[in-house]
Order: structure tokens, then sequence, then C-alpha cells
């Protein structure tokens, strides 16, 4: 077990010891507490990018890497493992919050108390949900995003964020018990709760007890469903998370993308074509659930006022869509959907972060300025001339200089609107064109053989070009009604700690459109692995224990 085999565990130890350690130094180091935060954030970002490189580069089979914390033989101890997949969203999760940590540290984090620490916890349960190999462990780490996601949703006070919290407090608990009974009737009938010998065990379950199984699994679906989005189940979400404060938000676009990935862990682990009877059980659902999801999230965007609740049903809009992508079952269209993921998880945080600014220019801004951290009020110059009506002195109108506050506003929001539209030429075109083409080439092209599209595809293909149609009529009609409409309105006072973060998420997923081939070549290979789930079973199945202390020393006394 080399140096880097521990790492893994990093990203789940690091938090919480940064919680701890913030903890006991309480309110009155809030300044050292945001310090602090931000270095273990960084810090756990590193991590997760070392992990990803070591997953394309580690000589184990299927690029798998496992650690047994407590030196347990698999499948009795708890497994840590990461591959392709599982490093992808370490990456996407620390760039997330990273960024959403930036944005709070201009002023929400002094909203109410014990954010700094509520943030930390909140990122360790979800890197040990992206890196644990069992049901009961992944249960834990939700258990451990979940609470801290309650305080946090909370933060800030206010009485829509407290109804809108209570609402998401009791579903979020409904579905931890459903998470309980379906991980008990699957360990009754199977015996095990660790993912790769669940993947051994299922093909071998009796015919009596394969109805227990289905039940069990099925309502293990419907916790990660209502957590993932899946309509009828997500009536809760869009009033959270437009009541959220805005890093608060940023974070859950990225909370929602665990349902969508314990999903598609789950699904092409334990049944896949290799599961005998069960082989692709619940596939049907997913791709007509997924759909039915669009239609209803495309049909609220229409009707959409306020850009967190548009961001919101995006949101809805993007599970639906990897939802209906991980039914089908196909490699390609898999490793499509995992690029879509990271680049509409990119953009919908940038937007969550963006929708507060915007709102803020909407009324006057009385929040003062701080010394060095704020960025320039604009200029008494670049107002109107008082006493000059522009409709007969048009040069007036000609040469005046549009804040640079504004102009920053608009410009991201038409990245943000292009990028979660699908539009051309941001990544956001390339995801879900790769979607389109995967669609219509269910075995891929160059493979020599006619596959006929089905009717299922032609449907979620209709669906993405009309719930992009849907997109782009509500944000033109909000940037119309934020941007051009004219009001008497001061600009915006903005932070630079508030702008770096949009700035940041902006652009990576401006990058992605310059480097779609190499990121789209990693999400295939995640993808390929996904549907040869005999390389995961085999790394965690034929992980064998270090030696204990006492076995190193008596090893070392025969040396002579």
């Amino acid at each position: 077990m080399n140096a880097m085999t521990h790492l893994i565990a990093a990203p789940i130890l690091l938090p919480l010891l940064t919680a701890a350690i913030m903890l006991m130094l309480g309110e009155k180091h809030r300044p050292l507490k945001a310090k602090i935060n931000l270095f273990s954030s960084l810090l756990g970002l590193g991590i997760s990018v070392m992990l990803l490189q070591w997953t394309q580069t580690t000589g184990v089979p299927g690029s798998v890497g496992v650690y047994l914390p407590g030196n347990w033989q698999v499948p009795f101890g708890i497994v840590l493992v990461v591959d392709r997949l599982s490093a992808l969203m370490l990456v996407l999760t620390g760039i997330i919050g990273v960024s959403a940590l930036l944005f709070a540290m201009a002023r929400w984090d002094g909203a109410g108390s014990s954010f700094h620490a509520l943030f930390q916890i909140q990122m360790m349960g979800l890197y040990g949900a992206f890196l644990t190999a069992d049901l009961f462990n992944l249960f834990v780490f939700f258990e451990v995003l979940l609470a801290a996601s309650y305080g946090l949703m909370l933060h800030g006070s206010g009485r829509a964020r407290v109804s809108s919290g209570l609402h998401y407090i009791s579903i979020n608990l409904l579905a931890s018990s459903l998470f309980l009974i379906g991980a008990a009737l699957i360990y009754g009938v199977t015996g095990t709760l660790n993912m790769a010998d669940l993947a051994l065990k299922i093909p071998l379950v009796p015919e009596a007890d394969r109805g227990l199984l289905h039940a069990g699994a099925g309502i293990l679906a419907v916790a990660f469903l209502a957590k993932a989005g899946m309509w009828p189940l997500n009536f809760w979400l869009v009033p959270a998370y437009s009541a959220a404060s805005a890093p608060v938000a940023a974070m859950f676009a990225i909370m929602t993308k665990v349902g969508v990935y314990t999903l598609l862990r789950l699904w092409t682990l334990l049944f896949s074509g290799q599961a005998g009877a069960s082989a692709y059980f619940g596939g049907d659902w997913l791709i007509y659930g997924g759909m039915a999801t669009i239609v209803c999230a495309a049909v609220a965007i229409l009707a959409a006022q306020r850009l967190e609740r548009l961001a919101s049903l995006s949101i809805l809009v993007s599970a639906g869509i990897l939802l209906s992508a991980i039914g089908f079952a196909q490699p390609n269209l898999i490793g499509a959907a995992l690029f879509y993921l990271v680049s509409s998880t990119l953009a919908l945080s940038a937007l969550f972060l963006l929708a507060e600014l915007i709102e803020r220019s909407r009324s006057a801004n009385e929040m003062p300025l701080f010394d060095d951290g704020d960025l320039p009020r604009p200029m008494e110059s670049l107002q109107p001339p008082k006493g000059i009506n522009l409709d007969d002195e048009q040069k007036a109108v000609v040469g005046q200089v549009i804040p640079w506050t504004m102009a920053f506003l608009g410009l991201s929001f038409i990245a943000c609107a292009l990028l979660i539209i699908g539009m051309p030429p941001l990544s956001g075109f390339i995801g879900k064109l790769s979607l389109l083409s995967a669609l219509l080439n269910p075995l891929g092209l160059g493979n020599g053989t006619d596959e006929p599209v089905s009717n299922a595809a032609w449907g979620l293909l209709a669906l993405l070009i009309l719930s992009g149609l849907a997109s782009l009529i509500a944000f033109s009609r909000l940037g119309i009604q934020r941007f051009w409409t004219p009001e008497e309105r001061p600009s915006p006072l903005l932070r630079r700690f508030e702008c770096v973060p949009i700035i940041v998420l902006l652009g990576l997923s401006v990058a992605l459109t310059f480097k779609a081939e190499p990121l789209m070549r990693y999400t295939q290979a995640a993808a390929n692995a996904l549907n040869n789930p005999q390389q995961y079973v085999m790394a965690v199945l034929g992980t064998r224990v270090g030696p204990s202390p006492e076995a190193k020393a008596a090893m070392l006394e025969v040396q002579p």
C-alpha cells in the first residue's frame, strides 16, 4: 500500500479535522476561520486533482484505487474506492466548494453562526459519498452532508428561508428513512452491503427472493430519486434552492448530482447486463421518469420570474436529462452525459451566485463599502448629465459609458445562459450535441452495424431541443427585464470576493470549450469502465489487508 493509496482517505479526514478546529475557535475568530476554511478547501481540491491524475496512471485494473481504513478484509470492513467517475466528482465538488466559499466570504458567512464549520462538514459528506464502496457508509455520509445542509439552508434566517428549510428537512428525513428500509431489505436477501460483493451475489439470488430484492432496490431508488430531483418527487427542490443564500444554493447544485451519481454507480454495478434476471432493472423508470422531469421543469421555466427560481428549475432539467441518459445503458450516451454534467453544474453554480448580484441591482444599494475589499463605486461622470433631455440631445446617449459592474453582470449572464441553454460556442453546446449524437448512434460511430433509434431516444432528443428552446425564452425575457428595461437605479456595488468565483466558474466552462476533447476522452473512459463492472469488482474484492504491527515486528525479527 503506497502513499497515494493512503491519500484516498484525505478528502474525508481533512474537512473533518478542519471543522473540529473551527468549532474550538468559536465565533470571535471568524476572519481566522474563514482563512482556515479557504486553505483547507484549496488543499482538498489539490488532493482531488492528484487522485484524478492517479486514476489515469495507476496500474490497478480499471484504474481503481482501494483503501481499507480499518484494515479489515473486504467485504467485512469499510472500503473507500476512487476510480475515474468518483475522482471527477471529487474535483467538481472541490471547484464549486472553493468558489462558493469565496463568494460567502464577502458577507454571507457573517449572516449566522458556525457557517465555516458546517461548510466543511458538508464537504466531508460530499467527498465521502463519492468515495465510499458500501451502502451503509453511503447512508452515513448522506446523513453527514444533509445534517450540515440543514444548518446551511437556514443560514441567514428570513421567513421564506425558514419555511422552505423546514420542508427541505422533512423531505430529506423521509428519504433517509426509505434509504434505511431499502438497504435493510437488500441486506436481508444478499447478506452484504458492499457494492462489489453485491454485484457478485445479485445474479445468484434465488427466484423466490428476487421480488424482495427488487422491492428493496425500488425503495432505495425512491430515496435517491428524491435527492436527484426526479418528478414527482422534486416538489420540494425549487422552493428550497430558491430561498437558500447564494453560496449555499451554489453548493446545492452539486448536492443534487450526488443522487444522480449514486444511481449511476449502483445501477451500472448491481443491475448491469451481468445481473442475470435482474439485468437493467428499473431502466425504463429512469428513462421515462427523467423525460417527465424535463417536461414539467421546462413548462415551469416559461413562467419563472426570478433568476433564483430559473436556476433551480434548470437544475431539474439537467437532472432529467442525466437520469434518462443513465436509463439507456449505452456507454457512449453515459460518456456524453458525464461531460454535460460537468459543464451544466459549473454553469448552474455560477448562475446562483450571479442571481444574487443581479437581483441586488434592482433596488437601491445601501450596503456600506469596505476599505479595500470593495470594488469602486461607479463614477458620477458616468451618469447622464442633469437637465439634459436625452431624446433631444442624442450625443449624451451615444457618449454615455456603461458602468463596468453592469457590463460584468450582463456578460456573465449571457455566458450562463449560453451554457445552460446549450447554444454555441460554449461547452454547453458541445455537451448537448454529444448527447444528440449518442442518441442517434446507439452503438457509437464507426461500429459497422446499423442499430435503429428507439422511440424513447427520439423522445429524449426532442425534449433536449424543446427544453433548450424553453430556457432560451425564459433567459431572454429575464435578461430584457433585468438589463434592458429602463429604470432609474444605481449600479450595484460588487466586491472582489463576489466577482472572482463567478469568473473562475465561467472561465472553466470556457476552457472546457477549447479542451473538450481531453475531458470527453476521460468521461468516455469512465463510462466504459462503468459498462464493465468486473474491473471494479475485481479491484475491490482482490485488495488484501496490510500486515499488522505484530506481523511486521515478527518479520523484522526473522530477517538476518
